[in-house]
């Protein structure tokens, strides 16, 4: 079975397990148990990440009933850093963004740098707790406050109309909270920048600070290595604290972790889960993360820096699959290369000519002499999939790889093309900014078909494509002009459909 055909077997079982559940439950426990079903069989952002459009950062996810709610903070100067949007969804798929949810305009006390927002929900009420000022020591006016709503797209109003915590602390900044309410309902906030973290306790009325049994507000758990971007939650009566660590603006940005018995500590280290991929992101970090309800399914959702970004505030929402060992300890994230175009979207993809669209499930481009799309990343040795379906013209369709340079032009990019036509020739060649080498061709038998199933395997010097038979290559060669580049997928002549995208690391 080829890997479209397992994804169609994956969609098909979770239809029949939803069509199921419907029968069994009532329609709103239905509903929410389809959704988690749905959820569960999605083994990564398989719909491509960014999974949202713009520059964000600091997302904290949270679900209401069956939708999921991701709250980040605008990454923009902290000048326009005014107010916060919000993005829904019910599939973690398709998206809904809702704008402005809160602005400076609806707290009086803040005026810029408002960060990092926290949603919690109780008693019918939606809280959301955010940073603001970026207040440098205890005479500034500013730090983390909280604000209401009665549904959860707001709009939210200033609580208080005072932070509720405007001082340093144990030596942490009021910045990046994080906010968990307990199995027994007392609810905590852990927060803190500068290299500090600190728990609090929250008052049922979650507007007030309670104490600890020693009469202490403020305690500290700063773990090893901790810079900001605390992050709570529970697994098998485990309380995981996560944190960011290195500078925010640089390649180091990534994600630490503990475990304790307690949700006040104490906390150590255990080791970093989340850091720059060089073939796909980096500066990431700042996570939350989700368990798909009623399975034991997490991802963490973070940011990260495109590869060929480099001004500090170019950062994208993200989110990947993060998987457990039997003793309970977290797997290493991998940042995953995927788009499926389920969400009808090309977010990160960036076209050179032609014209493109993303629709129906897939990634089309009309007929034109060269025209490509590319991903922002550096794969070296690689496993490269992709379901190709030529759909009119005498030319090719097919993918890039090891790319650079790209450019509005037949062969205007330094890389490698391996393409399939109408009558199932298969071809594979180099371009050299214009200069184009064919390597070798191959014949598919006859008849041939529109619907194709393209692999590449690079490693080293040695380039094999697959076509629809994965078990032999239909060409393979030893060519070492190019050893690493970018991902992508170009038509020459033909218009065609891409789908079902995935980049691995080969070994």
């Amino acid at each position: 079975m080829n890997v479209r055909m397992l994804r169609l077997h994956a969609k098909a079982v979770a239809a029949l397990l939803a069509g199921c559940l419907v029968a069994m439950f009532s329609p709103a426990t239905a509903t929410a148990v389809a959704t988690a079903t749905a959820a569960a069989a999605t083994t990564t952002a398989d719909a491509g990440n960014p999974f949202v459009d713009g520059w964000y950062a600091d997302p904290d996810i949270t679900m209401y009933d069956d939708t999921y709610w991701v709250y980040p903070t605008t990454s923009k100067t902290y000048a326009e850093q005014t107010y916060l949007d919000a993005f829904s969804s019910t599939d973690l798929v398709n998206w809904t963004k809702h704008e402005k949810v809160l602005t400076t305009a609806d707290v009086e006390w803040a005026e810029y740098a408002v960060w990092a927002p926290a949603p919690v929900e109780r008693n019918g009420k939606y809280y959301l707790f955010f940073a603001a000022n970026d207040i440098q020591n205890d005479s500034s006016l500013g730090g983390i406050g909280v604000a209401v709503a009665d549904k959860p797209e707001g709009p939210y109003s200033d609580a208080l109309g005072r932070p509720l915590v405007g001082k340093f602390h144990n030596g942490a900044q009021p910045i990046d909270q994080d906010v968990f309410i307990d199995d027994d309902g007392q609810a905590y906030m852990y927060y803190g920048g500068w290299g500090h973290a600190n728990v609090v306790k929250l008052n049922d009325d979650m507007t007030s600070l309670g104490t600890f049994a020693d009469g202490s507000t403020y305690k500290e758990i700063t773990p090893a290595d901790y810079v900001e971007g605390s992050q709570m939650f529970k697994r098998d009566g485990m309380y995981y604290l996560m944190w960011s660590e290195g500078g925010w603006t640089g390649p180091d940005y990534s994600v630490s972790y503990a475990i304790s018995d307690s949700p006040t500590g104490p906390f150590e280290k255990i080791e970093k889960v989340l850091a720059q991929d060089p073939a796909v992101a980096k500066g990431s970090g700042h996570n939350s993360v989700v368990n798909v309800p009623g399975t034991d399914i997490w991802h963490i959702f973070y940011h990260r820096r495109p590869l060929s970004e480099s001004a500090g505030n170019n950062r994208q929402l993200a989110y990947d699959r993060m998987h457990f060992r039997a003793d309970g300890t977290i797997e290493p994230v991998t940042m995953r290369v995927r788009d499926n175009f389920a969400d009808g979207n090309s977010l990160g993809w960036k076209t050179y000519g032609g014209s493109w669209s993303a629709g129906g499930g897939s990634y089309r481009a009309k007929s034109s002499p060269g025209g490509k799309a590319l991903l922002d990343t550096n794969f070296a040795d690689f496993t490269y999939d992709a379901d190709v379906r030529v759909t009119s013209g005498r030319g090719d369709a097919g993918l890039l790889f090891r790319a650079a340079r790209p450019a509005v032009g037949v062969d205007s990019y330094a890389g490698y093309y391996a393409g399939i036509g109408p009558t199932g020739k298969v071809v594979l060649g180099r371009a050299d900014d214009g200069a184009w080498t064919p390597l070798r061709s191959a014949q598919l038998p006859l008849p041939t078909r529109r619907d194709h199933h393209l692999r590449i395997s690079a490693v080293g010097s040695t380039i094999k494509v697959y076509v629809d038979d994965m078990a032999t290559p239909a060409i393979s060669v030893t060519d070492d002009t190019y050893r690493g580049g970018a991902n992508g997928v170009r038509v020459f002549n033909t218009a065609a459909a891409f789908d079902n995208v995935s980049v691995d690391k080969a070994g």
